[in-house]
């Protein structure tokens, strides 16, 4: 299993790290699949993965990602508007056949995945966005790296143990601090590279601080609900890791966090 894990890991990485360097369409094609994969895996937990609510929000949910592209955003509003009106027309017309929680599992969704997820594709368009966009995965994937780490050498005391077992508060307390380490010592070495940035050192570090607190939190989230369904895992799509929503659900809480925050800093 470790080297099924490992291989993933290498492969998912070279993926990551070629779409961010690329940017542009590439990412935002990379992006608009892993959406409608995590829609998909997201949605198949109630069993309405190919249901026509389904279908609705996978349409919807190509459409936010195409307004973001062209830049007009000022649509936003009306689009979600009238999906959350075509799901209340559906839901009435063929009651009972979908329940309360369908509907607003299948609007929650598409907030969760799809709306979440794209703020990867617009840090990374941003003026700084070739360097901002690191902090995402810094602030998820260098804060869970980093929470393990502690929490293997020095983790005595159970962080919500009915929900994540294997997590303890040094290994969570771990995780803010190499995440904002990390955050530093990327902010010092790409300091001169920066246009819009005043002190990216000290920027970085909040930014990874941050980041990390969410980070955790979107991952004890995924981790509720697959709960909440008894499912060990969303999907089985990356070997060892399970599903694209296993892998980037602490991405989903960070990337928007990293984009407001980088404006506002």
């Amino acid at each position: 299993m470790f080297w099924v894990r490992l291989r993933s890991s290498v492969i998912l990485m070279v993926i990551t790290i070629s779409t961010i360097l690329l940017g542009g369409n590439v990412l935002f094609t990379t992006i608009m699949a892993i959406s409608l994969i995590g829609l998909y895996e997201l949605y198949k937990t109630v069993g309405l993965e190919r249901s026509f609510i389904g279908i609705i929000a996978y349409i919807v949910g190509i459409l936010y990602q195409l307004l973001i592209l062209w830049k007009q955003e000022s649509f936003v509003l009306p689009l979600l508007f009238s999906f959350i009106l075509i799901l209340l027309i559906v839901y009435v017309i063929t009651f009972p056949r979908y329940q309360t929680e369908h509907i607003t599992m299948i609007f929650f969704g598409l907030f969760y995945v799809t709306v979440m997820l794209s703020f990867v594709y617009k840090v990374r368009m941003l003026s700084d966005g070739a360097i901002l966009v690191w902090l995402i995965f810094i602030g998820a994937w260098g804060s869970d790296t980093s929470a393990y780490c502690v929490g293997m050498l020095f983790g005595k005391h159970k962080f919500l143990p009915k929900l994540s077992p294997k997590k303890s508060l040094e290994g969570c307390i771990g995780g803010v601090i190499g995440a904002a380490l990390l955050g530093l010592l990327y902010g010092t070495i790409f300091k001169n590279s920066m246009v819009s940035a005043g002190n990216p050192g000290l920027e970085y570090a909040l930014i990874g601080g941050s980041a990390s607190i969410l980070s955790q939190i979107g991952d004890l989230a995924a981790s509720a609900i697959k709960r909440d369904h008894n499912i060990k895992d969303y999907g089985n799509l990356i070997p060892g890791h399970g599903g694209i929503l296993d892998r980037f659900d602490s991405i989903l809480f960070v990337a928007p966090m990293v984009y407001y925050l980088t404006e506002l800093l």
